[in-house]
């Protein structure tokens, strides 16, 4: 989690689904921002029929953008915990 220009900092995870993890985000206060995405992998313009062939390595991602005045980076990491579980199988 790093700082960027404004007020605000940013959080890059991998939680299995993105649909899932934005959702879920979405709904939370302080977070200004989630976009879906792809992390890791060797295809460099990946889509996601081709992730979803599985050969690739890519992840798919979430990356938050949050007011850390109204929700802090360990309460982001305690969400994503509680609603992930990265011992599953393409967990």
């Amino acid at each position: 989690m790093n700082n960027n220009s404004y007020d605000t900092e940013v959080a890059t995870l991998a939680s299995g689904c993105f649909w899932c993890g934005e959702a879920v985000f979405r709904r939370v206060k302080g977070v200004k921002s989630v976009l879906p995405g792809y992390s890791g992998g060797t295809v460099e313009n990946s889509s996601y029929e081709v992730v979803c062939g599985g050969k690739t390595g890519h992840a798919e991602s979430i990356q938050i953008e949050f007011d850390p005045k109204v929700i802090s980076s360990e309460k982001i990491l305690d969400i994503l915990w509680h609603t992930h579980n990265p011992t599953t199988l393409n967990g």
